[in-house]
């Protein structure tokens, strides 16, 4: 992208703008926030507000680049190696370091260690990660989901899937038997006995949901007017995740309109939105929920 196309963004997940060379703590947590997120771009010399282009000094850029490479490799850990550029705009001069998405994280800053020194990209500011953030990003260096981690406070075969299995088979026509299961990978073995994994778990009716991810719930709420002071009606969805897109569903549905126009000869009912795209939004929060706020 143009350089003047960019220094028109807001600063965000991906991006960020420094006026001068940021000082050594500064610079290492947004390098290594975004290392643990998607990556992201520092562009040194651009005054964020207002937003103006100052620049560096041409016989300065390499002796910045150089500390900037300096304190990267000395103060970040695992090593994390940025491109660093310089770009130039109406005769001033910009240093831009990209960074990319790590594959072994969680990336830290080493004399704080990785439990006080982890940093993750919130918006526009860099966040200190917390114990479950860490967990998170240990994941992902051993490429293993959440979903498919292991339970072993309880057997498969007791866990109480009744739910899911009627709706297994309403959706599939097949039935969820341990095969299957299986082959989803639902369940793993262990020394002889298959337990289940986090996924299945929360597809269960089993208490053992509630003691262990008694968050995974859906709060519906309909307020009068655009305030949040005055609820019209509101229902907490408890059951487990296979049934709560259809639950929530339900809950808009009841709470828009549906008028008729004639075509034709023919009646015809609307919804006042489009539920099919709806019943899509809904199932892509429950299914991809948003991480780190």
């Amino acid at each position: 992208m143009n350089i003047r196309k960019i220094i028109k963004q807001t600063e965000g997940r991906r991006l960020e703008f420094k006026e001068s060379m940021p000082t050594n703590s500064d610079l290492t947590k947004t390098i290594v926030a975004f290392a643990n997120d998607a990556g992201g771009d520092v562009y040194i010399g651009i005054r964020n507000d207002p937003r103006e282009i100052e620049g560096i000094p041409e016989d300065e850029l390499v002796a910045t680049e150089e500390q900037i490479s300096n304190i990267i490799y000395s103060r970040c850990y695992p090593t994390i190696l940025p491109e660093i550029s310089f770009l130039s705009i109406n005769d001033k001069h910009l240093i831009k370091i990209t960074v990319y998405k790590g594959s072994t994280p969680p990336y830290y800053l080493k004399h704080k260690g990785k439990l006080h020194g982890t940093y993750i990209r919130v918006g526009s500011s860099n966040r200190l990660a917390d114990e479950a953030i860490l967990t998170e990003l240990e994941r992902k260096k051993r490429n293993i989901s959440f979903d498919s981690e292991t339970v072993v406070e309880e057997v498969a075969d007791v866990l109480g899937i009744d739910s899911f299995r009627s709706i297994f088979l309403e959706k599939t026509g097949e039935e969820l038997t341990t095969q299957i299961l299986k082959k989803l990978e639902l369940t793993r073995n262990i020394q002889g006995i298959e337990y289940p994994v986090n996924a299945l778990v929360l597809f269960s009716d089993d208490d053992l949901r509630n003691r262990l991810f008694h968050f995974a719930k859906i709060e519906c709420a309909r307020f009068r007017g655009l305030q949040s002071d005055e609820f019209i009606d509101q229902k907490s969805i408890l059951t487990n995740i296979s049934m709560q897109a259809e639950e929530v569903y339900n809950f808009v549905l009841r709470h828009i309109n549906k008028g008729a126009v004639t075509e034709g000869v023919y009646t015809v009912s609307h919804w006042e939105y489009p539920v099919n795209a709806i019943r899509e939004v809904i199932r892509n929060a429950i299914v991809h929920p948003v991480r780190y706020v």
